[in-house]
């Protein structure tokens, strides 16, 4: 078990985009190990390589809906279509203390790779929807903050308001079915 350092906002290796996965061998599952060990360690449900130092596209996703959740490992993972809104609280193992309601799709449509290079096409909805996106923002050098509708504070989020969890939505757009820009479908 290896657990290693979260890189937190200040450090610039979050603002740069993680580089292609080609080998899928030893030292990528060594790097998956540490990854979800480091996860475990500081309570996460979501970690991108960048996180713990490594510029490499790969994030780790837990659903919390489960009870017991299974890690998804996705390398080299790509939206290809997502559709619905939701405006939930948000934060983040690499900005500690902050948190703020974040507007994310409600389906997506993944492409990726499995720790052994398997290609894979996944359809995901529910809460994890959120993670995944939250995830794959950081390999493309994006915070959860850069796309923050609302900052919460402590004292909003304790006691008598329900920020701490569903937002309703009055400061999300709706949001149709969308196809990144360039692909064909």
């Amino acid at each position: 078990m290896a657990i290693s350092n979260i890189r937190t906002d200040e450090d610039p290796i979050l603002r740069k985009k993680s580089r292609v996965i080609t080998s899928f061998d030893d030292k990528l599952a060594e790097l998956v190990e540490d990854m979800i060990d480091t996860m475990d360690a500081n309570d996460g449900i979501g970690i991108a390589a960048v996180q713990v130092g490594a510029l490499r596209r790969v994030v780790i996703v837990m659903d919390p809906e489960f009870e017991k959740p299974v890690p998804n490992v996705l390398v080299n993972p790509e939206i290809i279509w997502y559709s619905g809104v939701q405006c939930k609280l948000e934060g983040c193992l690499s900005v500690p203390d902050r948190s703020g309601t974040v507007e994310r799709p409600t389906n997506v449509r993944v492409k990726y790779q499995d720790i052994n290079g398997n290609h894979v096409d996944r359809e995901f909805e529910g809460d994890i929807v959120r993670v995944i996106c939250h995830e794959l923002d950081h390999l493309d050098g994006i915070l959860y903050t850069d796309k923050m509708v609302e900052e919460i504070f402590e004292d909003d989020a304790s006691g008598g308001n329900d920020r701490g969890g569903e937002e309703d939505g009055s400061q999300c757009s709706v949001a149709e079915a969308h196809y990144p820009e360039g692909l064909e479908v």
